[in-house]
């Protein structure tokens, strides 16, 4: 059987400050609301935008960093993977939650960060369970350090990694 892709890339601010929590077996996660905006022509080509909101889920040592860096505004670029889950509401209704839940992250200025990029080829997990991992200096720039890549090169705030088996 084929397998599946299941990628998504967005680049844009936060509106709100980021959530920290804890889980009851101590791994952070950090929620942002993350808005993205398109701008397109109407049909009397009058250009319009339309703004779309995604709640991204972060996890591990990267959730914890990124918590201290990240604020209101700050713009971002994420690659991850959608997580779509079900809860029952107070109703009894089932709801349905779909998330993004965040492998890359790329500060790409604004908010008490800079530039740089934290992402998952060596240490900070994107799942409960993720490893640990260290802090690094290094270029900037989508795909990893050294420069070029999405985003430009030069000085990265911080890099982080997490190979997977």
């Amino acid at each position: 059987m084929a397998e599946g892709l299941n990628r998504v890339m967005l680049l844009g601010n936060l509106g709100a400050d980021p959530e920290l929590r804890f889980t009851q077996g101590g791994q952070a996660v950090l929620n942002l609301r993350l808005a993205t905006t398109e701008s397109y022509l109407d049909r009397d080509k009058v250009r319009k935008e339309r703004t779309d909101w995604h709640n991204v889920v972060i996890w591990g040592k990267r959730a914890e960093a990124l918590g201290k860096i990240l604020s209101k505004g700050s713009s971002i670029f994420v690659e991850g993977s959608l997580r779509t889950s079900s809860y029952d509401d107070r109703d009894g209704n089932k709801r349905y939650k779909t998330e993004v839940i965040a492998n890359n992250v790329l500060l790409t200025g604004g908010g008490r960060g800079g530039r740089g990029v934290a992402n998952d080829d060596a240490g900070f997990g994107a799942d409960p369970g993720g490893g640990g991992g260290s802090y690094g200096g290094g270029g900037g720039g989508y795909g990893g350090g050294g420069g070029g890549g999405y985003g430009g090169g030069g000085g990265g705030a911080w890099s982080a990694s997490r190979r997977r088996g």
